[in-house]
């Protein structure tokens, strides 16, 4: 049994990636049940519908689970402190293209990490997981008491020492091949473009507690190269996404199912902060204006056409959010993601 078994309470040391936004229960529930760590990304939930998620994940499988939590950088803009006009002004025609009313600012982008974190820990999670940053002594500590286990996440080895000198549990080092957002904190995500075959190795040297390999990753082999790397265990995120169970739209499933065309880009575009995806109409546009405003002003931005794109099911006004592997994801069940990644274990 690997230590990742061991700390976790689970079958295979197979980690859902934390969807911000697009995580959903039954995906979760899917792969809790079938042995590996369910992920649940809880970016922009408040205290409430955190307990609610905690309690229908709870519903739906009696296997361990993590949530997942975005740690302010410290350099969030606040709706105060930013003109949103210039912004919204550059997106208007994909607003209009989304069928919605160009939106007023709000009177903050984010709940609060304090209540997330106060919500968390009183939900109880298994695990509670975290992105862009280190948790505190206290949160810590908290979680310790509980009985919640601690993910911290680095794309250098200098943010896995940080990590580890801090007291996480585990530290996923995820390489510059990942889809969704870079999630750097100590240099600038553009600076932390490591990928997964180099950094692994160099985080498993330099840290004692358990590394999972994120980034590439889509099926048995990237499975038997990470454990050769030295991993004890692998975070896969585009290769579920592209499964029913997920909570992306049936325009996000197949471009990723015909991403073998296409090249996975980074941008700013979508959030304000560096994120690998398929381009597409919203993208390439936003990019074009030149105009894109800092996080998190230009994720509720693109959230508001978003929202509404999703509920029409058009992906070109939605992001879509993708690895470099994403051509690997050939399954568009759960169980059989699952099943093929087991078979890179070796056991």
């Amino acid at each position: 049994m690997s230590r990742l078994e061991t700390l976790f309470g689970i079958d295979v040391p197979i980690v859902l990636g934390p969807f911000g936004g697009l995580s959903s229960v039954a995906l979760t529930a899917a792969v809790s049940d079938g042995g590996g760590l369910g992920s649940f990304g809880l970016y922009g939930y408040g205290p409430e519908r955190i307990h609610d998620t905690v309690s229908q994940l709870r519903a739906a499988t009696n296997r361990p689970v993590a949530v997942n939590l975005w740690l302010p950088r410290g350099d969030e803009v606040r709706p105060a402190d930013l003109d949103v006009q210039p912004f919204l002004d550059a997106a208007a025609p994909l607003f209009a293209a989304a069928g919605v009313e160009v939106p007023t600012r709000p009177a903050s982008f984010l709940p609060p990490i304090g209540e997330q974190l106060e919500a968390v820990l009183e939900a109880r999670p298994d695990v509670l997981s975290v992105v862009f940053g280190v948790p505190d002594a206290d949160t810590l500590a908290a979680a310790r008491d509980r009985g919640i286990r601690v993910i911290g996440t680095a794309t250098s080895v200098a943010e896995a020492v940080a990590l580890e000198t801090a007291g996480v549990d585990a530290v996923v080092a995820t390489g510059s091949e990942a889809g969704g957002h870079r999630v750097s904190f100590l240099r600038e995500a553009t600076a932390s473009l490591v990928g997964t075959f180099a950094l692994v190795p160099q985080v498993v040297d330099a840290v004692e507690v358990p590394v999972i390999a994120a980034g590439g990753i889509a099926d048995r082999r990237g499975v038997a190269a990470a454990l050769a790397l030295g991993a004890e265990g692998v975070q896969v995120g585009t290769a579920f996404l592209r499964t029913r169970q997920s909570a992306a739209t049936a325009a996000h499933r197949e471009a990723i199912a015909g991403s073998a065309d296409t090249e996975t880009v980074l941008t700013r575009a979508m959030s304000g902060r560096l994120a690998r995806g398929i381009p597409n109409r919203a993208m390439r546009e936003l990019e074009a204006s030149g105009m894109i405003a800092p996080f998190p002003a230009q994720n509720w931005l693109t959230g508001v056409f978003r929202a509404a794109a999703t509920a029409r099911g058009d992906g070109d006004l939605v992001s879509l959010w993708a690895g470099q592997s994403a051509a690997l994801s050939r399954f568009d069940d759960a169980v059989d993601v699952l099943a093929e990644l087991k078979a890179g274990l070796g056991v």
